[in-house]
């Protein structure tokens, strides 16, 4: 029983420290978009062109 003087404090203030990391990041925007890194790594980025050499009109550049 004596054990429960111990446990009880300790869980609630992990508890605690628990919601205050989550209000932290819902404050820091961890949470405003939650699409965009599943989106990103479906698409490719275009290619830029090297300095001097036109892009292609119908995709990214090619490189000689």
């Amino acid at each position: 029983m004596d054990v429960l003087l111990y446990l009880i404090p300790v869980a609630l203030s992990l508890g605690l420290m628990g919601l205050g990391a989550f209000l932290w990041a819902l404050r820091s925007g961890q949470f405003e978009d939650l699409d965009g890194a599943a989106h990103r790594i479906l698409f490719e980025e275009d290619e830029v062109a090297p300095r001097g050499t036109p892009a292609r009109p119908g995709g990214p550049a090619r490189r000689p």
